[in-house]
């Protein structure tokens, strides 16, 4: 007699394991087509992004650039009034005659808003649409940009309230898109009230 072995299992794969192996690889793979359909989604959102904070620092230079004096330019005593009462044109809030909309940029920062803490859409021209400093149209769809200009105390220096003869002013530019905001501060101060 032959001492043979008895015949050994067949190795492979049962059904089961065939079933589970393929489960397993269509959850992975719907997970991977998931990540990949919302990475793609959001593709362009840091473009997008990055166009609202280009354009909410250009806005926010133009106007911290801006004179911040008592009086306006074109008043007589313009360059030795010690407040807005000595002024024979005093500055406020909103713009003075003869400066008509859209013609920026402003003689100063009080001219690129009505009154003080409201925001307003400061950087449109005449036709509504954002534009720049000549008043040319920015290619720039689904952008809208609003300006705040608030008094506010800073360091030890009082507010003054929300008149013109305030000492420091706090400007925002708010940068609406897509949906999302961006907003970015600065201050202004007046350092050199009767420099024309």
């Amino acid at each position: 007699m032959s001492t043979r072995g008895a015949p050994g299992r067949q190795r492979g794969l049962t059904m089961i394991e065939l079933i589970v192996f393929i489960v397993v690889i269509s959850i992975a793979l719907v997970a991977l087509l998931h990540v990949l359909g919302l990475t793609s989604r959001h593709s362009a959102d840091p473009l997008r992004r990055k166009q609202a904070l280009m354009l909410a620092e250009a806005m926010l230079e133009e106007v911290q650039l801006a004179r911040f004096t008592y009086c306006d330019p074109t008043s007589d005593n313009a360059d030795t009034a010690e407040s807005s009462a000595d002024c024979t044109i005093p500055e406020a809030f909103g713009r003075n005659a003869p400066k008509p909309a859209g013609s920026r940029p402003y003689d100063n920062i009080n001219d690129y808003v009505a009154a003080a803490g409201t925001p307003t859409l400061a950087f449109n021209n005449a036709a509504g649409r954002l534009a720049d400093v000549n008043g040319t149209p920015l290619e720039l769809a689904g952008y809208t940009v609003r300006l705040t200009i608030t008094p506010e105390a800073l360091g030890g220096i009082a507010s003054g309230g929300n008149s013109a003869d305030a000492e420091v002013l706090r400007i925002r530019v708010t940068v609406e898109f897509d949906g999302d905001s961006l907003a970015l501060d600065g201050y202004r101060t007046r350092h050199a009230p009767n420099m024309l």
